[in-house]
């Protein structure tokens, strides 16, 4: 299954339509049975999450053999260092052990520009070191937008790319670069399929932050209600039925939100041939990372 579980809810109060709060460790457990039995086998956390590695290490049942993709701190200064090299090296073991792992599937620098600043060349040079003493298969990085992905494969030669796609955030899918990282053989990780549970909100409760895609937001719930589906079918349809994408990660907040999602699935058999019309161009509201400064 082309599903993989988000976990940043098990370690933080996470997402902007979590009204439960941080996952208990107790409903993590039954959240990674139910994806084990219905083939979900990919967990996507990272270091920031706070405590979701030592919850997953806890909880994870060792007989569901789950590939974990993990992903790096971020480094603050402007300019990388033999030091962030040993920080890099040093939370992954930290990682590891949390984990209860002698290695992971994956690891990702979490913030891009950390590989695009001076001598960001040293951080994936430190990752394929590791990757070579056989901690991690994959190395990778988790992208905003066309620009970093740009200068990124210009650069390195990386084997995973996380990146934000959805049915309102098309702007990867516009530009080629979708089309174009699958022709350079890089395993894509779809993330944000729900915008943080933006698109399955009710859109009159949102705050005037997001006045401006209100009107928007309406017409693409009036036109899926007709089609006599919800909002979660139509937002797993659009990614799953990428080709180019291999996994889409969904945060899920406890077991019966996972059901709803594996549930919700089973509509990706339909071609939707008019997503275009969804497409809303504007960054302030497509990137979360927005959301917090007006909100």
């Amino acid at each position: 299954m082309k599903l993989g579980i988000g976990t940043a809810q098990f370690g933080l109060d996470y997402g902007i339509s979590n009204q439960q709060g941080k996952t208990s460790p107790e409903e993590v457990a039954k959240i990674l049975e139910l994806a084990h039995k219905n083939g979900v086998s990919l967990i996507d956390t990272a270091h920031l999450y706070s405590t979701s590695e030592e919850v997953l290490g806890q909880t994870i049942n060792h007989k569901h053999n789950f590939t974990i993709v993990s992903k790096t701190p971020q480094f603050s200064q402007e300019n990388i260092t033999i030091n962030d090299t040993d920080l890099l090296e040093n939370t992954l073991h930290q990682s590891l052990e949390k984990l209860q792992k002698s290695s992971i599937y994956a690891l990702l620098i979490h913030r891009a520009d950390d590989v695009l600043t001076t001598n960001g060349h040293l951080l994936i040079e430190k990752m394929q070191s590791l990757k070579k003493q056989g901690l991690i298969k994959k190395i990778g990085v988790s992208v905003y937008n066309s620009q970093q992905i740009d200068k990124i494969i210009a650069n390195y030669a990386i084997d995973i790319i996380q990146l934000p796609l959805n049915v309102l955030d098309q702007r990867l899918i516009k530009s080629g670069h979708l089309s174009k990282l699958k022709h350079l053989g890089v395993e894509i990780h779809a993330r944000s399929i729900f915008l943080q549970g933006l698109l399955l909100m009710n859109f009159n409760t949102l705050s005037v932050f997001f006045e401006p895609i209100k009107d928007h937001l309406s017409y693409y719930h009036h036109d899926i209600a007709n089609l006599g589906l919800s909002s979660l079918q139509v937002s797993l349809a659009f990614v799953l039925g990428l080709k180019e994408v291999d996994y889409a990660i969904v945060g899920v907040n406890n077991c019966h939100h996972l059901q709803e999602i594996l549930d919700g699935t089973n509509i990706n058999q339909i071609q939707f041939k008019d997503f275009d019309k969804y497409f809303f161009d504007n960054e302030l509201i497509l990137n979360p990372t927005n959301w917090y400064k007006g909100v």
